[in-house]
């Protein structure tokens, strides 16, 4: 069998067999099964070998069924994975041009397309592999930068400043789809804050209570939130005067140490906006403010906020006018902002060191280690932060209606995966799209003098035509004026000085555009009829795919919808290369 197999094989090559069953069903009603591009790094696994082999099952039968079964096999090939391998080959991207290692990554791309192609052959599946797609091909970046200037015309795209998913293993912003929750052993501690200016409520002598799982924020606080509705107790304690929530007095108790804590007098949240409290250890004011977002869950009812660190401090600081101070770097270190002791610290080195100053400032009520759920980077597998920085962003609540509605006309082959997708785009934001990394398609915008971005169909167009007919690349290797059309001015650019985006677009903005650049573009009309991939794309390729199809074309991309699990070894655990318990797909050919 081994000596026959692949004789079966080349043999099935040469007579073409694909080739002649398009041809058998040419003109008779089409079957699209339109393939999710798996990642163009390393050989195939397990996984791949399920996925492609259950789409072969389905274009054969529909073909023997005599529709018309196109099946082009496709890749993805930007972001970070590839330029993380091509690095560890000793190519140092800061002493090259940005142009030189995109060709160097583009290379080893195609190094690894060729490879996998030949890999998915030999499982026996069958495809138009002579002219699979990619999302590094000109055609199908050209596309890619229309969708991308098509939204941004329609006012669904924008720049805006907001704490993002924060990969400081990636030095890159992630998106919602990009996060895996595993579990972290962190400090959670509870903070003094000082009244200095009670507005004749309160006495400078009572406190707020604050509870946070991330000390290294601390530096970042510019208030404190209260429910507007709820109770808060004033009590003395022997720790000092503390206000808190009523109803978590007899929690508290215990978690403070608290020999004795007797209420002194009741507050709604609402009548102590506005007070000020001092931070424990700068010379700086944190306002009390109000919001909904507060709740009696965990913690003392006094949320530490941070507008450059979470999302939900963001909105409520936004009402109050606070700043958004975020005084660590893109490579998760302390800045300047933070002072002297703490600069250049690792984020969670400087948990330590903000221990010690509230400490010192007599500040710290309690600390305690305790493991929960977390946010980590799903292709570093290390922990994410959350950091204000700009970012371009697709508006999400803008369509969210259009979105559930046409997930409503999607035939679900596993019913509950309709539930799935749908919790996942009701609770998604605006969806980040920038990234900060070299390889992947240029997100098209040129700024003007005043940094306000050129958001002009005709400097659109100009870009997407560049691209069809040079790739990519040419962003980096072309001048702004090139990029721009030929006598281009703006009153907002007086001297003429443009200068170009350094951000490339999120990995899943290519392969969500696939509908465009392969179902349309190569004739084989929208939406497909069915698309076919692993559980895990719920939050993935059919997420991004539906979102960009209902913005683009005004419904899914996808007209069925099948997702399979994964395989598991002997004791029911999911196959995983860090763990060893694989079977490799290429021994077994």
């Amino acid at each position: 069998l081994s000596v026959k197999e692949p004789n079966i094989r080349k043999s099935w090559q040469q007579l073409k067999i694909y080739d002649s069953l398009i041809e058998k069903n040419k003109g008779k009603k089409p079957f699209v099964l339109h393939d999710g591009p798996p990642y163009a790094n390393g050989n195939i696994h397990i996984g791949h070998a399920l996925n492609k082999i259950l789409k072969d099952f389905v274009v054969r039968y529909k073909s023997m069924n005599g529709f018309h079964t196109p099946f082009i096999p496709g890749w993805d090939t930007h972001g970070l994975p590839i330029e993380n391998a091509v690095i560890k080959t000793g190519i140092d991207r800061n002493s090259v041009s940005i142009s030189e290692f995109r060709k160097v990554c583009q290379k080893y791309a195609f190094k690894q397309i060729n490879a996998q192609s030949k890999q998915f052959q030999a499982l026996g599946t069958i495809g138009d592999y002579e002219n699979p797609y990619y999302t590094l091909d000109k055609e199908y970046e050209a596309s890619q930068i229309n969708i991308f200037s098509d939204l941004a015309l329609k006012g669904l795209i924008f720049k805006g400043l907001k704490p993002v998913y924060w990969s400081p293993s990636s030095e890159s912003a992630l998106a919602e789809s990009e996060i895996e929750y595993k579990d972290k052993e962190d400090t959670s501690i509870y903070v003094k804050f000082r009244v200095n200016d009670g507005k004749g409520v309160l006495d400078n002598d009572a406190n707020f209570v604050i509870w946070t799982t991330t000390p290294w924020t601390i530096p970042a606080n510019l208030a404190i939130s209260l429910n507007p509705r709820m109770e808060y107790g004033l009590y003395d304690t022997n720790k000092g005067k503390l206000i808190y929530l009523t109803s978590l007095n007899e929690t508290l108790k215990e978690e403070l140490g608290l020999d004795k804590s007797n209420l002194i007098k009741t507050f709604k949240g609402s009548e102590l906006e506005f007070i000020t409290c001092s931070h424990p250890f700068y010379d700086r004011d944190s306002l009390v403010i109000v919001g909904d977002h507060v709740s009696d869950e965990a913690g003392t009812g006094c949320v530490h906020t941070a507008p450059g660190h979470g999302v939900e401090d963001f909105i409520v600081g936004k009402k109050y006018n606070l700043d958004v101070l975020c005084p660590v770097d893109e490579k998760g270190k302390m800045t300047k902002e933070a002072g002297e002791d703490l600069e250049g610290l690792f984020y969670e080195k400087a948990n330590e060191k903000v221990l010690e100053k509230l400490e010192n400032a007599e500040a710290l009520l309690a600390a305690n280690k305790f493991t929960h759920s977390y946010p980590h980077d799903w292709r570093s597998d290390k922990p994410v932060i959350f950091r204000a920085t700009d970012q371009w962003f697709a508006s999400i609540d803008k369509i969210k209606d259009d979105l559930l509605n046409s997930i409503k006309e999607i035939d679900f082959k596993n019913p509950w995966g309709e539930i799935r997708i749908t919790n996942m785009i009701k609770d998604r934001k605006d969806w980040c799209i920038s990234r900060q990394r070299y390889w992947g398609v240029p997100i098209p915008i040129i700024y003007n003098e005043d940094d306000t971005p050129i958001i002009e169909k005709e400097v659109f167009d100009h870009i997407e035509k560049i691209v069809r007919e040079k790739g990519s690349n040419a962003w980096y290797e072309l001048s702004e004026e090139e990029l721009l059309p030929e006598g281009y001015t703006n009153k907002k650019s007086p001297n003429n000085n443009f200068r170009k985006e350094k951000d490339t677009m999120d990995v899943w903005f290519d392969s969500g555009t696939s509908h465009t650049g392969v179902l349309i573009n190569r004739g084989l009309g929208y939406p497909a009829d069915l698309y076919l991939e692993g559980s895990d794309q719920y939050r993935g390729w059919f997420n991004s795919s539906l979102i960009l199809g209902v913005l683009k074309h005004g419904k899914s991309p996808y007209k069925q919808l099948v997702s399979h699990g994964f395989v598991v070894d002997g004791k029911g655990a999911k196959m995983s290369k860090s763990v060893g318990n694989v079977v490799d797909p290429l021994q077994i050919l």
